[in-house]
């Protein structure tokens, strides 16, 4: 059972404590450095492609993505009338990405058997002046694993606010391509190829990305941003892969999340390429920071709330 957090020492793995969380046959593991999820199975079964314990994250695996998610131009915005620069972490294309908190150490707030909730701080700096907490809640359940984000200004100014987080849904052991997806997405957020930033929106609609019905992945090849999603009477927008194991890993996100970015995984390193997907809830689209499209204006002392999950089907 968990028990009170242990000091950090030289033998702390790269992404810092590991928060395991059980539940019958579901294991997670959420981990201290980014508050991100490094894997979730059930049984022998992968239901999110995980890194290793020694290894740092990469491609943003589980990653939290706040105070923005994606890409945000030249690292540039103005918020208020007034003009930001935010450091630029994707260098080679100019632009900053995912955030302030993929390696910030967050704490655990709440923590039992099948469920953990930790917290991280975006301070007040250079490019980000605002006062931001926030809060992501993993929990095990009959359904699988749902995870809430919560965000609070604990400033006394209003902020600009996104958020976002990085599963990877494994292919079940076997590559992409042999795959079937389905997502309930009727636009397409078309990007420039270069520095992936928004350039106007397509219908799916007889089209390549139209994944409204289940299909053969194949060679495709994604990173693209989705919205206009379908959602059932619960409100859920449903992603879906049938893995080559036969088995399906169903992601859904809640009314919070308009946006869902696919990425197949093309440009991570050999080993890693094509053997999962990444489908990424989305409180906006890349650039929100700029555009203000679906940006979340948070004034002293409010909240948001956005939810998604994830489970295993035969």
């Amino acid at each position: 059972m968990p028990g009170m957090t242990p000091a950090a020492s030289k033998a702390d793995p790269p992404s810092g404590q590991q928060l395991e969380i059980v539940r019958g046959e579901q294991r997670a593991v959420v981990v201290e450095v980014g508050g991100g999820i490094r894997s979730y199975a059930v049984g022998e079964h992968d239901v999110l492609e995980s890194y290793a314990v020694d290894a740092i994250c990469d491609g943003a695996h589980g990653a939290v993505l706040a105070p923005w998610p994606n890409r945000l131009e030249d690292g540039r915005y103005t918020f208020d009338g007034q003009a930001y620069q935010l450091p630029l972490s994707e260098p080679a294309t100019h632009n900053a990405i995912h955030g302030l908190l993929r390696w910030t150490p967050w704490r655990p707030q709440r923590w039992s058997a099948d469920h953990v909730a930790v917290t991280a701080r975006v301070h007040p700096q250079p490019g980000y002046p605002f006062d931001l907490e926030v809060t992501v809640g993993y929990r095990l359940g009959d359904d699988g694993l749902h995870v809430t984000t919560t965000a609070t200004n604990r400033g006394d100014r209003a902020c600009p606010y996104g958020s976002g987080q990085h599963p990877y849904l494994s292919a079940g052991g076997g590559p992409l391509d042999g795959c079937t997806f389905a997502m309930d997405a009727r636009t397409r957020l078309v990007t420039d190829p270069q520095r992936q930033l928004p350039q106007g929106h397509d219908p799916v609609a007889r089209t390549p990305y139209d994944f409204r019905s289940p299909r053969l992945f194949g060679d495709q090849r994604l990173d693209d941003p989705f919205t206009d999603l379908d959602r059932d009477s619960d409100g859920r927008a449903w992603g879906r892969l049938t893995g080559t194991d036969g088995l399906v890993r169903e992601l859904w996100v809640g009314p919070a999340y308009p946006y869902l970015e696919a990425f197949s995984g093309d440009t991570l390193a050999p080993h890693r390429q094509r053997r999962a997907l990444a489908l990424e809830p989305m409180t906006c689209p890349p650039n929100a920071l700029r555009s203000g499209e679906s940006l979340v204006r948070l004034e002293p002392g409010e909240s948001t709330v956005a939810e998604w999950g994830v489970r295993l089907s035969g």
